[in-house]
């Protein structure tokens, strides 16, 4: 028997459930893994409030998580390049991370790294795919100006690192606190709330020039900003505020634009020093929904990860 994390209604917090479950059998190309971390999203937040239901609708109940990183227990019909024993990061095709044993597609999985942390490994997927189709999509040149709305968030802080290994300078929207973080990172820090045009118009006027792109990771109006400040549609990439790509013909690159490769470049450059992927906490298993509230109310700038 294994455990996994539930909800058989939508919800807060408090409809998730760790519920016993049998362990799965890895299909062909699958492995099965024994998951040592797995990293929560908002997106995840998002599905069990039953806000996707349009564009991700699910069957109810239930489970829960993308990221995880294990140790391969078995492997399925025509999987090669993995056996059991192995350690890995990896995507779970099924949205069922967050458990004792997952099922992992084997072109969604990746070798971990000794140097790399279970809890990097088991948090890192969804945003290294997301944060580089986000910056693939508006292809920063050097020298150009690129905004970044949410720039210390866990998406949102790697596309500010990987604009900058582009050679653009990067302007950061983010909160006071994360400030000097984003200047350790060689990003200008811009604050959120009124008046934040203003303060973005400057900071790239004393950057020496004009806004290039703009990379949305939280939504609240940075599309119609970057239009308003003269940025071409087609060089603004939201993942948060699809209307307004709608209205004003901006992109929606994200997650689903990702590639394993992706991962596999963002890995390297972590390894080397040049990018910085953070923990905020880890939790338990047991206490996911602890784990939710930090995530949904506690605004951290590392990831959540949970640990079976």
């Amino acid at each position: 028997m294994s455990r996994q994390v539930s909800f058989d209604r939508y919800g807060g917090v408090e409809v998730l459930e760790l519920l016993p479950a049998e362990k799965p059998v890895p299909g062909e190309g699958e492995l099965l893994v024994a998951v040592r971390a797995a990293g929560l999203n908002p997106f995840d937040t998002k599905v069990r409030r039953g806000l996707m239901e349009g564009v991700f609708p699910i069957t109810l109940p239930s489970t829960q998580g993308t990221d995880v990183a294990g140790v391969v227990e078995a492997v399925g019909p025509g999987v090669q390049g993995f056996a059991a024993g192995d350690e890995i990061l990896g995507s779970t095709g099924r949205r069922r991370a967050q458990a004792d044993h997952t099922l992992v597609p084997a072109a969604s999985a990746l070798p971990r790294p000794p140097a790399l942390s279970w809890e990097v490994a088991g948090s890192l997927w969804v945003s290294a795919t997301t944060a580089s189709a986000m910056v693939r999509a508006v292809a920063p040149e050097p020298g150009e100006i690129v905004l970044v709305a949410g720039a210390s968030g866990g998406v949102g802080a790697l596309v500010s690192q990987l604009a900058r290994e582009r050679g653009a300078v990067v302007i950061g929207v983010a909160g006071v606190e994360s400030h000097a973080w984003l200047r350790e990172q060689r990003i200008i820090p811009v604050s959120y709330g009124e008046g934040v045009a203003q303060r973005v118009s400057a900071a790239a006027e004393a950057a020496g020039g004009r806004l290039a792109a703009v990379l949305d990771a939280v939504g609240g109006g940075y599309v119609a900003l970057g239009v308003e400040l003269g940025v071409a549609p087609q060089r603004i990439d939201t993942i948060v505020d699809f209307d307004a790509a709608a209205r004003y013909g901006a992109r929606t690159d994200g997650g689903a634009a990702g590639r394993t490769a992706d991962v596999a470049a963002v890995l390297e450059l972590i390894l080397a020093g040049r990018v910085q992927f953070s923990v905020h906490r880890s939790y338990p298993l047991e206490q996911v929904r602890d784990a939710y509230r930090e995530l949904e109310e506690g605004h951290p700038r590392g990831k959540v990860v949970l640990i079976p």
